[in-house]
């Protein structure tokens, strides 16, 4: 089971004092994606550590991005690839996606890669499509690779207080993992309340947490009911 509090761009909680309440979460990996600025003080922190987002060239002119490389330079185990928003508002695309996830990979870092269909796509009978063209463009690299999960990420819940119901999660996650054998975490708007049906889904292996993950006892009290699931 995996736990990963996505903190988009807002400064997030105090690293250490969420390392702290953290401390006693065992059998589920936990990892933290900051923003740029705070990722030095997340690894310090005893944090395990992804970005948000990483380029698939090591240095170049490529403004506003970061390399694997770099990342590694800092302790930063991994990286968060195609997240909607990214998609949505910065011109991702799949051929991009793919190509930060073989770069991320091949530096050693483990990967988070996104995937999830829009409101309109899911009204057009186009969700399997959808899904299943975003995963099979990763799936060259990621197939089996012990350092890459898939977040199935309806983008119509992220953000919105609207959730997939655990049966929609559940048929999402089952598609996925017959086109790539990786871990399918869940993310859309998972909060405490919400965490246990969705975690119990025989083919959800953990979330990709958003607001939630903003406030310490929110974010820990996920982390627990993971543990709870799993143990």
């Amino acid at each position: 089971m995996l736990i990963a509090g996505n903190w988009k761009m807002y400064a997030g909680p105090d690293p250490s004092a969420l390392a702290d309440r953290l401390a006693g979460i065992r059998g589920v990996d936990v990892v933290v994606c900051p923003p740029f600025m705070r990722l030095v003080a997340t690894v310090e922190a005893g944090l395990t550590t992804y970005a948000q987002n990483v380029h698939w060239e090591e240095e170049g002119a490529f403004t506003g991005e970061i390399s694997a490389k770099m990342l590694k330079a800092h302790g930063v185990a991994g990286s968060l690839v195609g997240h909607s928003e990214r998609r949505q508002h910065f011109g991702e695309t799949d051929e991009t996606v793919a190509r930060r996830t073989k770069a991320a990979l091949a530096a050693g870092l483990a990967v988070i890669a996104c995937v999830g269909e829009t409101q309109e796509e899911r009204d057009a009978g186009d969700t399997e499509t959808v899904i299943r063209i975003q995963t099979e463009a990763i799936r060259d690299v990621a197939h089996g690779h012990a350092k890459v999960a898939v977040a199935y990420e309806p983008v119509w819940a992220i953000g919105t207080g609207r959730i997939a119901t655990p049966e929609t999660a559940q048929e999402a996650h089952a598609l996925i993992k017959t086109i790539v054998d990786v871990r399918v975490l869940y993310g859309g708007s998972v909060k405490p309340e919400n965490a246990e049906e969705l975690l119990s889904q025989p083919d959800v292996d953990g979330a990709l947490v958003g607001g939630a993950s903003l406030e310490i006892e929110s974010f820990a009290s996920i982390c627990e009911t993971a543990t709870r699931i799993r143990s």
